[in-house]
């Protein structure tokens, strides 16, 4: 701390502000000035150096004075006097505000600057590198939209957001082409060949359920025969032989690849799926079965649980201390750096900030200029001095105080040239 500001701690209890304190140091020299001409003029008949300290003194003076009047002229009338083109900053807010605003749109939000700014800006890669520290991004961003969730999912009414997600996932199902999407799944089954250990499990739980209806089987076939087959237990053997062939029938499907009854049940689903993707028949009875089930309390209550379930699920996860937030900053993470090192991504990314900023300043550049001014004109007089005095004050009393010492250099230089002539 300086000897000055000791001073002026003393003096006032309290370290002033910056401005205060330049405005204390001008208004200090002005008047030291004055007592150096004061001085000056007393030992100047003794000495005629002391001209030279007058003629500094004088001129010092004359450009502190100067300076403070331009100054004080900027935010204030000079010591109260209603003087022509002085408080010139509270007396044109309003031009001043629009003035702000027009250059701020003029320079800052056309879309050619916002373009031409952001150029040679690599939004992706500032975006991947935040995301991708985990002590910034990762953490913070994860935590953060894991919070949100939860915050959203209690604070909203349970009736009428379950109803609105319920309402949407039926909507969407509602509109779902099933029978294309299923012909096309079934398509892509076949085309991989995964379908075969469907068709084997089929296989193989027909051969159980005869087995577990044999004795049906072989009743239906006893009631079918006639008096003489029964009498001479043909029917017995007939039913034999019916299951020994269906057993037979069923073991050589499973273990033959290319077995007929194989290949036929292949053909009938290769037709199924062609059916689905192109038959506007098959179509429309799929869509039938889509709306029963969709009609069914059985469906409203699956939704229904469904819903309560998911939502219970996700706030234990968020709220509980599991790990959906880690789950979120991870995914952040794993975009973040991928923003960073993917050239392509970060083009495209790069090329949507652009548009989009640039699109913003077409949209709303008007809005933004039109909300500095309003803003500004809504300040009164008083605010807008103290704030632009306080942002500016301090280099505004470097004027004064180069004024007084500039002021007091020309006025040696006259008296110089008049002696010396």
């Amino acid at each position: 701390m300086t000897a000055l500001q000791a001073a002026l701690t003393a003096r006032t209890g309290r370290l002033v502000d910056p401005a205060r304190r330049m405005r204390l140091i001008a208004t200090i020299l002005l008047l030291l000035m004055a007592a150096l001409f004061l001085a000056a003029r007393q030992l100047e008949a003794q000495n005629a150096g002391w001209g030279y300290l007058r003629a500094f003194a004088e001129a010092a003076m004359v450009g502190g004075l100067a300076d403070w009047f331009a100054v004080t002229a900027l935010f204030r009338h000079p010591l109260g006097l209603p003087i022509p083109h002085t408080a010139i900053i509270p007396e044109n807010k309003d031009r001043i505000a629009d003035t702000m605003a027009a250059f701020l749109k003029a320079n800052f939000l056309t879309p050619q600057v916002v373009a031409r700014r952001l150029q040679g800006l690599n939004v992706a890669s500032a975006a991947g590198q935040y995301l991708a520290n985990p002590r910034t991004g990762e953490s913070r961003l994860g935590s953060g939209a894991a919070s949100l969730i939860a915050d959203v999912l209690e604070s909203l009414d349970q009736e009428k957001l379950g109803g609105l997600a319920k309402t949407a996932l039926r909507t969407r199902i509602e509109r779902l082409a099933l029978a294309p999407l299923l012909g096309n799944l079934l398509t892509a089954m076949i085309a991989e060949g995964r379908h075969m250990p469907l068709i084997e499990s089929l296989i193989r739980r027909s051969a159980e359920t005869l087995e577990a209806n044999e004795g049906l089987v072989r009743a239906i076939i006893h009631d079918r025969a006639n008096t003489l087959m029964r009498w001479t237990g043909l029917d017995e053997r007939l039913a034999n032989g019916i299951l020994d062939g269906l057993y037979k029938l069923l073991a050589e499907t499973v273990v033959i690849e290319d077995h007929p009854l194989r290949r036929k049940i292949e053909e009938s689903l290769a037709s199924l799926a062609d059916a689905l993707v192109h038959d506007p028949a098959m179509h429309a009875r799929v869509e039938a079965m889509k709306r029963d089930v969709l009609a069914n309390p059985a469906f409203a209550a699956w939704l229904d649980g469904l819903w309560e379930r998911g939502r219970a699920q996700l706030l234990r996860a968020v709220r509980g201390g599991g790990d959906a937030g880690g789950q979120i900053g991870a995914s952040l993470a794993e975009l973040g750096r991928a923003l960073q090192h993917d050239g392509r991504l970060q083009v495209l990314v790069n090329r949507f900030s652009r548009r989009t900023l640039v699109g913003v300043a077409t949209r709303y550049g008007g809005e933004i200029v039109r909300l500095v001014s309003e803003t500004v004109r809504r300040w009164d007089a008083r605010t807008v001095t103290d704030r632009i005095e306080g942002a500016v004050g301090r280099d505004l009393q470097f004027i004064r105080i180069n004024g007084t010492l500039v002021g007091g250099l020309v006025g040696v230089a006259i008296h110089a040239v008049d002696v010396l002539l």
